[in-house]
């Protein structure tokens, strides 16, 4: 394995990072902890990382070649995540300043182990991986469970190949799929566990093929309005998953497929217009957003605040809210779905039961539809988009 820094303070460094995750309860597993503890993260970064400034669409750029070993071990070992690839780009070949959107990072290791024992994996058991990223949740994997029990796709051929090379670098072989990671791989189905790194708008139907009666599928879900919950679904004998959203808020990168189509600017603020029954601030929260997007999963939405603009990137429907002067707000509607309308339906049943986090629903999956319900299966309910 190559070295950055000094081998004795990585050691230190992996270990308290352990003791760090533990103490804030974001890690419990005994197992998880041995594994944070000897799977070095430091080759799965590459030679430069990015990490956020005050605008979203700009990254401050960390060079190896800059820093001393010592240094570049403590930036590593940060409880952060760090954009190792933007715009299709990998962050060492930018220069300067990076721009743009993040397209694959390494998740602060935090949120990678909550995300392994929410999934609830056990040893001897196998399990299939959505978006191999830098690979270092599939490293921990490894370390754990054994190569040959591990798969894991990637849909970026860049970003999977240096995947592939620090995976063999820190001295782990699993199964690594390069190609579309909503098609799942049935080669070595069936799998015990399924758990996706990336954020999907819908459970993919071969991914409930491929796992077995009894097995769970981990994924978070995220929505063209930015609302997410996080699913972990149990498959049935009879070809469907069930399972309530749990309370951890776990958020991924968008899988590429999934994310809204490009949209030309549209002429706001016109159309009907009435008093609003809701406050627009309640999309602002995001248990208030996922209520939301569930009744309109086909817009996106733009501002914030008491002026906010859905536009629905199917129809071309939109809606737009800004205060009344007397009091209250003012709704304009235009197109052919009343945006506004749907979304109040669902953001009233949602008040109506408490304002719950996001852990109040539940989803069902089967081959003909996929329905969030509120409280238990038998109420009110939504359809995903698929």
């Amino acid at each position: 394995m190559i070295t950055y820094g000094t081998p004795v303070l990585a050691a230190r460094l992996r270990r308290d990072l352990a003791d760090r995750l533990t103490r804030t309860g974001r890690l419990s597993d005994p197992a998880w902890r041995d594994a944070v503890q000897s799977v070095a993260r430091e080759p799965f970064l590459g030679s430069a990382i990015a990490g956020a400034t005050e605008y979203g669409d700009r990254w401050e750029v960390a060079r190896r070649e800059e820093m001393t070993g010592d240094e570049w071990l403590r930036l590593v070992y940060r409880d952060e995540t760090w954009v190792t690839q933007i715009d299709g780009v990998m962050v060492e070949e930018t220069r300067g300043l990076a721009c743009g959107a993040p397209t694959s990072s390494s998740t602060m290791p935090g949120l990678v182990v909550r995300m392994l024992e929410a999934a609830r994996i056990s040893d001897g058991e196998k399990v299939l991986e959505i978006g191999t990223g830098t690979g270092y949740s599939t490293a921990l994997m490894c370390h754990r469970l054994g190569d040959r029990a591990v798969t894991s796709i990637e849909y970026d051929r860049v970003v999977a190949g240096r995947a592939r090379d620090a995976l063999a670098d820190a001295g782990y072989a699993p199964t690594l799929v390069v190609g579309d990671g909503l098609a799942g791989y049935e080669e070595n189905a069936e799998y015990d566990r399924l758990i996706a790194t990336c954020s999907v708008r819908y459970i993919p139907i071969p991914w409930m093929w491929q796992v077995r009666d009894g097995g769970t599928i981990t994924a978070p879900l995220s929505g063209w309005m930015g609302g997410v919950a996080f699913a972990h679904l149990t498959l049935a004998g009879d070809g469907t998953a069930v399972g309530r959203f749990l309370e951890d808020d776990v958020h991924f990168m968008t899988a590429r497929p999934h994310g809204p189509p490009p949209m030309s600017s549209p002429l706001l603020g016109i159309g009907d217009g009435r008093s609003s029954r809701v406050d627009p601030r309640v999309l602002d929260g995001p248990a208030g957003l996922f209520a939301a997007q569930l009744a309109a999963p086909s817009a996106v939405k733009l501002g914030g605040g008491e002026e906010v603009a859905l536009l629905d990137v199917a129809t071309g429907s939109q809606a737009t809210t800004r205060p009344d002067p007397a009091g209250g707000w003012t709704v304009r509607q235009h197109g052919p779905l009343r945006l506004w309308d749907a979304v109040e339906d669902a953001v009233l049943v949602w008040q109506d039961a408490g304002s719950s986090h996001q852990s109040a629903y539940g989803l069902t999956v089967s081959g003909e539809r996929q329905r969030v319900w509120l409280g238990d299966p038998g109420g009110s309910s939504w359809d995903l988009p698929i």
